[in-house]
Order: C-alpha cells, then structure tokens, then sequence
C-alpha cells in the first residue's frame, strides 16, 4: 500500500516520532512522500514575528524562554530536523507553493498514486479533493479521545480540566473538524504528568496508533468508532485567562 504523509515542520515532538514511524511501518506499505508544511503550532499560518508575539501574551514569559531556548537547540540537533528523518529513510519531501486544497497541489499529490494519506499534526483543513484522492482515505491523529476534546491543544484542556485520562483517536478525515469515524482509539492515564511529558508521551502512542490502523486497512477487517455529535466537545486556542486557570489548577506546563 503506497502511503502519503501529511506533516509540518514541527522542532519539537515530530521527527523523533516519525522516525519511530517510519523505522516500524508495516511491512507491506511504503511512505512515497512526505507534504510538509512550515510550522504553525496554533491551528493557522502565522508569521514567525506573530507567532512569537502570541505566545508570549498568552503563556508568559517563562513558557516563552523555555520553548524559544529548545526550538533553537533543536534546530541545531539533527535529530530534531525532520527533513533530516525522511532523507535517512529515503523518502521524498513535497513542499506545496499554494495551499493543499488547490487543483496544483491536488494535481501534485495525485502524481504519487497514494493508496492511503496519513495526516500528523497537519495545519490546514482539507476539502473534499483532497479527503477523496486516495482509494483507502486520509486518516488524522487526533491527540485525544474523540468525540471529545475536538479542536485545538487537546493536551492543554484535559489538564486544565483535571481528567483523569486521555488518550489517542486515528480516524478517517470527513468535511468536518475532528469529526470523521474513528478506526483506532487507545486510552492514557494522565497522572501527575506536564504537558510537555503527555504531547511527548501522546505522540508516541499516537504513531503505534497509526501503525495498528494501516495494519487493519491493509487486511480489511475493522469496525469504526463511531464519533458522535452529541457527545462531542469542541475547544478552540486558549486565552491568557484560561492559561492563568490552568496554573491556578496546579498543572506544569513542563
């Protein structure tokens, strides 16, 4: 089965993880290429000057140094550049000029012939050209157990809503937001960790996840999960305010 990743140019959790992706993918799939775009870890592209201003108002000054000192530590570590990762693993790096929903970036992303799109961390919404162009489907990780927790910093409002437990959801892309039919979905305890620890430790989880759901693509033999709008939550980019709830509720952000 001929796979296209779907990614963004994370500095912090994602080449490791799609390192350990790609050195444990089943054996009868290849990755073809992997779309990556700059990035944009608040839901939407942002300058780099935008960004760092947004963080610093929202989550202080302390989260501000301490991100700002690992992202350029982790730019000057090979091990965290993800181009790097797929060079090793001999895959191709697409970098689209126009948005993915365009007709040139669906006509280059049909040129792979995927079978199966996986989408990691990806920052825009796709449209029904792109949701169709693959035989299998495109399927998302979502750090979360859907239908909760749909939307943006799934890890940030368990927390700062005190659940006991999280976890990942792989699901087949619809239309909408987080909502398609769900094929894997795996459980974690929460316990005394950071926020740091459970994006670490979720996006871990979230490529065995992914593995295990290609697994069952490839024989045709699964059940969905049903991701029902009626006991959906949907949470959107967190205010200054909620930041100051969520250290008031004794949460770490690392």
């Amino acid at each position: 089965m001929r796979i296209l990743i779907i990614t963004q140019d994370d500095p912090f959790y994602l080449a490791e993880n799609i390192n350990y992706l790609l050195e444990n993918f089943p054996k009868n799939s290849e990755v073809v290429a992997c779309c990556m775009f700059d990035v944009s870890p608040f839901g939407k592209r942002e300058s780099f000057f935008d960004k760092a201003i947004k963080t610093w108002r929202i989550f202080g000054f302390s989260f501000f140094t301490y991100y700002a000192l690992r992202f350029i530590g982790n730019r000057l570590n090979p091990r965290f550049k993800l181009k790097r990762v797929l060079e090793k693993h001999g895959v191709p790096t697409i970098q689209l000029s126009k948005p993915i929903n365009s007709s040139e970036s669906v006509k280059i992303l049909q040129s792979y012939s995927p079978d199966l799109l996986v989408s990691i961390a990806g920052n825009q919404i796709f449209k029904k050209p792109i949701i169709e162009l693959a035989p299998k489907g495109c399927l998302n990780l979502h750090t979360a157990l859907l239908p909760k927790y749909r939307g943006l910093m799934p890890t940030f409002w368990v927390l700062k809503n005190n659940e006991k437990e999280t976890g990942v959801s792989v699901f087949f892309v619809d239309e909408g937001i987080d909502s398609g039919p769900i094929i894997v979905q795996e459980r974690v305890d929460i316990g005394e960790m950071s926020q740091e620890e459970l994006i670490s430790h979720t996006k871990k989880v979230g490529m065995v996840a992914i593995i295990k759901a290609i697994n069952l693509i490839e024989i045709g033999e699964y059940e969905l999960i049903e991701n029902d709008e009626e006991n959906m939550t949907y949470y959107t980019f967190p205010t200054r305010e909620d930041v100051i709830g969520f250290l008031k509720a004794g949460k770490r952000f690392f």
